[in-house]
């Protein structure tokens, strides 16, 4: 019984992994200020002060509780959409 537990761990592992949009070197975050909206961005945006600042200013508004149950960003949309096209570019 426990083996054929032990080999379905790998399958619900990469179903769950479907299920959650993340991929692999991503991160999910919520934007908005009222409405949020899902987006999933490169890991690697976590390195620009751009969106450091806009991390800076999560933590001030939320602290480490984040009501979506994942990073939460309150600014507008348009913006986060605008500054993630420019780091797309760099």
């Amino acid at each position: 019984m426990g083996i054929r537990f032990l080999s379905l761990v790998p399958h619900v592992k990469q179903i769950l992994k479907k299920l959650l949009g993340v991929p692999k070197g991503h991160v999910a975050v919520y934007v908005g200020e009222i409405q949020m909206k899902r987006f999933v961005v490169p890991i690697s945006y976590l390195n620009h002060l751009s969106f450091q600042q806009l991390l800076s200013h999560a933590e001030e508004e939320f602290g480490f509780h984040h009501p979506q149950g994942g990073l939460t960003i309150p600014c507008k949309e348009d913006a986060f959409v605008d500054l993630t096209s420019k780091l797309q570019v760099s």
